[in-house]
């Protein structure tokens, strides 16, 4: 693609999340998620492959969907109610359907079924924008009408998220599907604490764009998108393959990596609000997911797959990706447990 013109798809990304996190009323939000919409698919369909023109029309079609319910839910709480505010937001029907449609945009389940597929389509530099970047913006409103929601309906969606991000990934062999179904799995921890702590989502979603960002660029590194290709890496490089073990294992949430914080403080603030239930099916839904992430790592560290590759073998030159920002990356996937009495600290002020 030509360097101006993805300036400018790139620079309209900041610009539509940046829109949506500036906004007070549902018309600008609304403005602000189409931009982005906009803007990302001509980088989705760059690779003018049909199994990418296929997941940019999805992903077109699910977006646009949401955002016309955005538009729908807005205008009936406008006429009903006589607002415009997104703080504002207060007819039941209203919330349920923004709910709905952001949930929808972010992949939740039960509306969840378009993720895995069109990330799958993608290659994985797109792939990592869709899993991260785009989330921002719906989140946000998110956080934003969550106090008018009905809490049952957001205790729901979170416990299915988990269960079915942790269902759905373990039988994948291609890894762009098991990060989508980690995906879908992660914003439900985040969903389920939404409404009791709202500075405990935004820290899961920190450290949730840390990881996947450390495993998306470690597939990139690797040239890796099946568990079979991501078996042989080892030999490429064995500094990256460990570290992509410790990586994986933090997305499973296991100590004293990082990703163990934000779900550690999510089940101890469930309890503390008397879900002890919830707590207990989220952390038996974690379970699942570990299943499969133990299975790349296993695969990953201690297996030589006897088969022949399909997948080009890579010449041993000399490499020449830029690795700083995984190096970075990958740090703070892995050693930010430590920082927990600060993050507590700082969440009770």
């Amino acid at each position: 693609m030509n360097p101006y013109v993805l300036t400018i798809l790139l620079s309209s990304l900041g610009l539509g999340t940046v829109l949506t996190f500036a906004s007070s009323h549902w018309l600008l939000a609304w403005m602000g998620l189409e931009i982005n919409t906009l803007a990302i698919i001509p980088i989705m369909a760059q690779q003018h492959h049909p199994r990418a023109i296929e997941a940019t029309t999805k992903y077109f079609l699910t977006q646009a969907t949401a955002a016309a319910m955005i538009l729908f839910a807005s205008t009936t709480n406008a006429w009903l109610m006589g607002e415009w505010e997104i703080h504002q937001l207060s007819h039941p029907l209203a919330t349920t359907t923004v709910m709905l449609a952001l949930a929808l945009k972010l992949g939740l389940a039960p509306v969840h079924f378009w993720l895995p597929e069109v990330l799958q389509g993608l290659e994985l530099t797109t792939g990592l924008i869709l899993s991260t970047w785009q989330k921002l913006a719906p989140f946000a409103l998110m956080i934003q009408v969550a106090p008018t929601i009905n809490s049952s309906l957001l205790v729901a969606i979170g416990l299915l998220s988990t269960l079915v991000g942790g269902w759905g990934g373990l039988n994948q062999t291609q890894l762009r599907k098991i990060l989508a179904y980690s995906s879908i799995a992660h914003l439900g921890w985040m969903v389920l604490i939404l409404q009791f702590a709202p500075s405990l989502t935004l820290l899961s979603l920190s450290l949730y764009i840390i990881m996947t960002s450390s495993a998306f660029l470690t597939l990139k590194t690797n040239n890796a998108l099946t568990i079979n290709t991501l078996a042989t890496s080892w030999t490429k490089s064995p500094t990256l393959a460990a570290l992509a073990a410790l990586v994986l294992l933090s997305l499973g949430g296991l100590p004293p990596l990082s990703g163990f914080m934000p779900k550690w403080l999510i089940l101890q603030e469930l309890t503390k609000q008397g879900l002890p239930l919830s707590a207990t099916l989220a952390a038996m839904t974690a379970l699942l997911s570990l299943y499969f992430y133990l299975r790349l790592c296993y695969a990953l560290t201690l297996t030589i797959y006897p088969n022949t590759l399909t997948a080009t073998a890579p010449w041993r030159l000399n490499f020449t990706m830029i690795t700083l920002p995984l190096s970075i990356i990958t740090i703070l996937a892995l050693g930010l447990l430590p920082l927990t009495p600060a993050v507590t600290a700082m969440l009770a002020l």
